[in-house]
């Protein structure tokens, strides 16, 4: 089996299994016990607040342990409007995870006054359009660092500052980006900064909000005192202790990113224009994640071919792993005015560090047979 769906998810690095291991069998207590026996649990769970933060670049304190990305999304704009109800204004953009998307309609709901900021054709967002929105009466900013579908990169340190000088929170969807980029989230102006574990080899089912000093955190989920009371509900120890060996593990992935997977990535771009006739490279002029593709074949629905590479157990996807299934279009790719005959052909591959040269020459044959191309 070839796994080119890291985007969706990623494998658990060894170490990290190994390090979950005890804490799932001989050091199960719970870490707000007050015995002798529950001070191993809490002393890791420690351990692991202390490796996030490192790697993000914050404080411990900082760090709020979640269920995952999702639940610290929404964690984020809870907190936010909580702290600003004289406030009912947001700013996000049109090509946002799930998530955040569903978070923001139900403030819009609400009453909340909405601006998503649209992007072209490759995926940039318009800075004119942004200052116009922002004001000193936003609520708060959300907008992801990269594109889960296209791989795209937000200029977030410049957005990040703009808010910061006017007061206004900003929330950073970081989830994509960490293990793939550096990032830090002690970038000015951000005050919010969501990950998720299973992304960067970690994991699933943990994830963290990586809060600024001064940000409130309101909790989300009430009813204990867990994380300093701003997140209620025993710990997954076993998987915070997980999250923590994959973030120590990070710097040795951006490494391997840009001198191994960079350059893998390229190779099946140039091997797409060689080959594939009438092949779109959505967002190639952008800057991007160094993994990801996400490529169109007119007259190829998406749905096709992957069901033919999974035949040929190659796993990949149409872009987010959150809307397979889905009938129509991508809000990615219509948010980026991909025509119609193109935008139903998506396939997105999305590598990892542990992604191989022979996969990526298995992935192109397999390519080659299914739409009649010689990929040599």
């Amino acid at each position: 089996m070839i796994y080119l769906d890291n985007n969706a998810t990623t494998r658990m690095a060894p170490a990290v299994r190994e390090a979950m291991t005890p804490f799932l069998d001989e050091y199960f207590a719970n870490p707000s016990s007050p015995y002798t026996f529950a001070r191993r649990s809490a002393l890791a769970l420690g351990q692991a607040r202390e490796h996030v933060a490192t790697t993000l670049g914050c404080e411990p304190n900082q760090v709020v342990f979640t269920s995952g990305g999702s639940e610290a999304i929404h964690l984020a704009l809870h907190s936010a409007c909580a702290a600003r109800t004289d406030t009912r204004h947001l700013i996000t953009s049109t090509v946002e995870h799930a998530a955040t998307l569903a978070a923001v309609e139900r403030y819009e709901a609400a009453g909340y006054r909405v601006t998503r900021l649209q992007v072209d054709a490759q995926g940039h967002l318009d800075w004119d359009e942004y200052i116009d929105a922002l004001c000193p009466e936003t609520t708060c900013v959300s907008l992801m660092a990269a594109n889960n579908e296209t791989g795209v990169l937000f200029p977030i340190e410049r957005y990040a500052a703009a808010a910061g000088e006017l007061g206004v929170p900003f929330h950073c969807d970081a989830t994509q980006a960490i293990g793939k980029i550096p990032f830090s989230a002690a970038l000015p102006g951000l005050t919010y900064t969501a990950i998720s574990a299973h992304k960067f080899h970690g994991p699933k089912g943990v994830g963290a909000l990586i809060t600024d000093p001064k940000a409130s955190v309101t909790a989300l989920i009430t009813g204990g005192d867990q994380e300093f009371g701003r997140r209620a509900g025993t710990e997954n120890v076993a998987g915070i202790v997980g999250m923590g060996v994959a973030a120590r593990l990070v710097p040795a992935g951006l490494e391997a990113m840009a001198n191994a997977i960079r350059p893998l990535r390229d190779q099946v771009e140039a091997a797409l224009d060689r080959c594939v006739e009438d092949v779109r490279i959505i967002g190639r002029n952008s800057d991007r994640l160094p993994n990801t593709i996400l490529f169109t074949v007119a007259g190829q629905p998406s749905e096709v071919l992957i069901a033919r590479f999974d035949m040929d157990e190659i796993c990949v996807s149409a872009g987010s792993a959150c809307a397979s299934g889905a009938t129509e279009a991508s809000h990615v790719l219509r948010a980026m005015q991909v025509p119609q005959e193109h935008a139903f052909g998506a396939v997105r591959i999305s590598l990892s560090r542990y992604t191989t040269r022979d996969e990526i020459s298995t992935f192109m044959e397999c390519l080659g047979a299914q739409i009649g191309i010689n990929p040599a």
